[in-house]
């Protein structure tokens, strides 16, 4: 029969009957984890993964429990005690926030996983931006009570634009208001996905106790005594249980069949769907979750030791190996290359690389080339383990190692054995000839996907050191702090002669400062938050530049002739050349490298507006002239363009973009007309309202971030702290008059 075969991968054999006991925890030595003779571990037999979910839907704990069952830990930890392993950061203690994401590795059943847990809110979104780049294939949780949330869907964006395979695990279905159901529902609604549950909750008295797994047919029921390392199989004596099994089982075969032709041959063949093999179906169910046409469903509470080992099974069983992806690489052959994902800073050892290795070995003590340019040597390579660091030799392609030793990497660098392998792989990537450093950027980014999309800030404040002595510790630590963390925004405003940082949201900024104090000790002072305002032209202006100086004996000159017009799309500036014939001839004279700081000082020019300062949005940049004279310096043509566009955009006429937010708010149904009545005193727009459950209601609403300073304090005095709020960036809108004045006047404090 169906029910009784099952693969040793997912649960030895699982019969009903048949009682199953965790490794005892005992940590894994580093031989095993990476070979740490030197030897390589079969690709086929690594997960690389990332746990992605909205804010408090339980990763940091899923992750806690797998370290555990897995033997990497010999201890429970708890976000609420602050003793986890992956937050491991003062901040994220003391808030019980993932903050940093945070890379682990552990064994389960002879198989490797590398793991990185990474934050739910949306303010360090970046975090999981970079790590979406390092892995195969992504766990979404979902909080069984809340369903699909407003950062769920951004996440699965990220995986979408990533292409990752991925898996659902329904956490929290010990809460009485869990709706698993409901969850599937609004996976198809709000996700466009097709989920396939493999799982049915088995509850007693309100307590989740197991699971019915259909595949197997058979009930799994969890000690909670043994804190969840031991659990049972039973078979399924409810009668109503084993019809909905049965009928389960049956749509999930049906479903399958028409995306596998090798199942809808085989149930052909046997003329039934009961004789149609187990490891068949199993085999259906991986290839069509590679080729993301399905989402597995999977079941449990990770808090009350429910349903992990499931989980990690299924991770091996349905998410890609690390040699089923990533075959761009195959132009390296079997010589190193590895991406760096993220930069972290120890006080011990200095600046640490995070690598995944595509291809090759990496060894310490060994040199390796970045596609930048730059050599680097690696002196120690650690596993990863969140904060703590054990030393091995090498590691291979599928893995990933944190090195010690390179000074000048970045989050999205192509890491190399040479600059010979490098060159060597750019010529099986293209047809054409690849000759300019520039060129060579351009074909990485398209082929490789290197280029890591960092989002706008939405605020931004001044930063200033306790006193001038300090000033030069400062800026070491914000340099240190915006390599780990892209989007954090750092630069000196020539006008204020202050220095500004930029990020994501009010907590980010907050959290940049605590770091500051904790790790660099430094009580630095933040001004008051401002509104990243952007600005855009009404219509076009044109303009001349004329740059005229002598430097140390030598005449320095620089002509420019440009214009400055709107755009119809909202992409990063660009510099585009004037085709007439006339700017023709003249800009033909301008060498390569000349026009690359031209556009370098332009494009640096466009992030300061004329009226508060806020980045030009939805405009472009038309060059007609560009006369250089002979022996000016680069860095000059630089500075001349910048001057440039200062001039022309000082008599330009902009108007203001503010930063809009998508707010998700869910309360019960008495609190909802003054919740609405408070929002549209804030210039809300109410998209939608929709019911949860019988007594709860989500409103999806855009509202401009100037009008929800503390909003989330003010909603919890509204509905007597009963109703909660997520918010994310959703783009920009243009001010009107009065708003604009308003604006204006809060940006220079006159409010």
């Amino acid at each position: 029969m169906l029910c009784n075969r099952l693969p040793a991968v997912l649960l030895p054999e699982l019969r009903a009957g048949c009682r199953f006991q965790c490794p005892r925890p005992t940590l894994i030595h580093a031989r095993s984890a990476h070979g740490a003779d030197g030897g390589t571990i079969n690709e086929s037999h690594i997960r690389n993964i990332g746990i992605l979910a909205h804010i408090d839907a339980g990763k940091t704990t899923t992750t806690e429990r797998m370290l555990y069952y897995s033997g990497r830990t010999n201890s429970l930890g708890e976000v609420h005690h602050g003793n986890t392993v992956t937050d491991f950061l003062q901040q994220e203690r003391e808030r019980g926030i993932t903050i940093c994401s945070a890379a682990v590795c552990f064994d389960w059943k002879e198989h490797r996983i590398n793991l990185l847990d990474t934050p739910g809110h949306i303010d360090f979104t970046m975090e999981v931006e970079q790590s979406l780049g390092a892995v195969d294939g992504t766990v979404v949780i979902l909080d069984g009570s809340a369903g699909v949330e407003a950062q769920t869907v951004t996440v699965w964006g990220q995986a979408n634009r990533h292409q990752l395979p991925r898996l659902v695990y329904v956490n929290k279905m010990d809460k009485a208001s869990a709706d698993f159901n409901g969850c599937l529902v609004e996976m198809r609604n709000k996700l466009g996905a097709v989920p396939v549950p493999l799982e049915m909750p088995i509850k007693k008295d309100g307590k989740l106790l197991g699971v019915i797994d259909l595949l197997s047919s058979c009930q799994v029921i969890w000690d909670l005594e043994s804190k969840g390392r031991s659990y049972h199989t039973a078979p399924i004596t409810d009668p109503d249980d084993k019809s909905r099994v049965r009928q389960q089982l049956y749509e999930l075969i049906d479903l399958l069949s028409g995306m596998d032709d090798n199942l809808a041959q085989a149930i052909i063949e046997a003329e039934s769907m009961e004789k149609v093999p187990l490891k068949l179906l199993l085999d259906a169910l991986r290839n069509c979750t590679v080729k993301q046409q399905i989402v597995p469903v999977l079941l449990g509470s990770s808090y009350k030791n429910v349903g992990v080992q499931l989980l990690m099974d299924s991770v091996l069983n349905f998410l890609p190996a690390s040699n089923e992806r990533n075959h761009v690489y195959n132009c390296f052959g079997n010589d190193f290359v590895g991406k760096v994902f993220k930069v972290t800073h120890d006080k011990q050892r200095g600046p640490i690389t995070m690598i995944r290795a595509f291809r090759g070995v990496l060894k310490k003590n060994s040199k390796f080339f970045t596609a930048a340019g730059s050599t680097e040597t690696v002196q120690r390579i650690y596993e990863p383990l969140a904060d703590e660091y054990r030393e091995i030799d090498s590691f291979s392609a599928g893995n990933i190692g944190l090195c010690a030793g390179p000074k000048a990497t970045t989050t999205g660098d192509l890491v190399v054995a040479s600059s010979a392998v490098l060159k060597k792989a750019l010529k099986k990537l293209s047809t054409d000839a690849v000759e300019t450093t520039e060129e060579h950027h351009l074909l990485l980014s398209q082929k490789l996907g290197l280029q890591t999309a960092v989002p706008d800030a939405v605020y931004f404040c001044s930063i200033e050191p306790p006193s001038s002595g300090q000033q030069t510790a400062l800026d070491n630590a914000l340099r240190e702090i915006q390599r780990e963390d892209p989007s954090l925004r750092v630069r000196f405003d020539e006008v204020t002669g202050q220095t500004v940082l930029g990020g994501m949201g009010q907590l980010h900024l907050e959290i940049v400062k605590s770091r500051i104090l904790s790790e660099y000790r430094i009580d630095a002072d933040l001004g008051p938050l401002q509104i990243a305002y952007k600005e855009a032209l009404q219509e076009p202006c044109r303009g001349q530049w004329t740059a005229e100086k002598d430097i140390a004996g030598s005449k320095q000159y620089v002509q420019i002739d440009m214009t400055i017009a709107p755009s119809t799309v909202d992409t990063v500036h660009c510099v585009v050349l004037d085709n007439s014939s006339e700017a023709q001839e003249n800009l033909k004279l301008v060498r390569p490298r000349q026009m690359a700081y031209f556009r370098k000082g332009a494009l640096a020019a466009m992030q300061r507006g004329p009226k508060v300062g806020g980045q030009m949005a939805i405009c472009a940049l038309k060059l007609h002239s560009l006369t250089i004279g002979k022996g000016t310096a680069d860095p000059f043509i630089m500075a001349a363009a910048a001057q440039c566009i200062k001039s022309v955009l000082s008599g330009a006429k902009c108007r203001l973009l503010e930063p809009d937010m998508f707010l998700e708010i869910v309360t019960p149904c008495q609190h909802l007309a003054p919740i609405m009545a408070d929002l549209s005193r804030r210039r809300a727009q109410i998209q939608d309202v929709v019911p949860r459950g019988k007594e709860s209601k989500v409103l999806k609403v855009n509202a401009p971030l100037a009008e929800l300073a503390d909003y989330s304090t003010v909603l919890r005095t509204i509905s007597s702290g009963t109703a909660s709020v997520s918010m994310e960036p959703n783009g920009h809108s243009l001010l009107n008059d009065s708003e604009e004045t308003n604006a204006l006047r809060r940006s220079f404090g006159l409010e």
